[in-house]
């Protein structure tokens, strides 16, 4: 009996990860672009605004930016800086996001991300959304987030 139980454990654990590893290999090109994990946070009841997360790595030899991008449930997606200055959270819209020739950028709680105004339908944990995100030379991508619970610090909720 007991011998069920660890080789059904066991089993669950391979599953867990394989249901990961697919998650942490989204990933998306744009030009010389690697956009990897677009994730965002569920928003509660009412909510008109939500985070968007992702890493972009440039592969080419010359800088690009992120400039903004779409999603069908907002009004507007821009890009936003979190800083924290003499214990005070500040957050401000940035006009573009550098991404430097062999460079990576994270877009992560507490820092760089993007922000969804207006949005028209709250975004529900474990569904996936649909966008676009634009950039100054590589242009447009479709991509597709990945919907984590509240509050989440990480896309990789996913592993449940």
């Amino acid at each position: 009996m007991l011998r069920s139980i660890l080789i059904g454990a066991a089993t669950s654990v391979l599953l867990v990860g394989s249901v990961f590893a697919q998650d942490a290999s989204q990933s998306y090109k744009a030009g010389s672009l690697v956009i990897e994990a677009p994730w965002a946070r569920a928003t509660p009841a009412g909510a008109r605004v939500a985070g968007g997360y992702l890493k972009i790595t440039n592969r080419g030899p010359q800088p690009d930016r992120l400039i903004g991008g779409s999603l069908p449930a907002a009004t507007d997606v821009e890009v936003h800086e979190m800083t924290m200055s003499d214990g005070i959270m500040r957050m401000r819209k940035l006009d573009g996001l550098e991404i430097k020739p062999g460079q990576s950028v994270e877009l992560k709680p507490g820092g760089y991300h993007l922000m969804f105004t207006g949005l028209r339908e709250g975004l529900k944990e474990k569904q996936t959304v649909k966008g676009t995100l634009v950039f100054e030379k590589a242009g447009s991508v479709e991509i597709e987030y990945r919907v984590a619970p509240i509050g989440a610090q990480s896309g990789g909720h996913m592993r449940h």
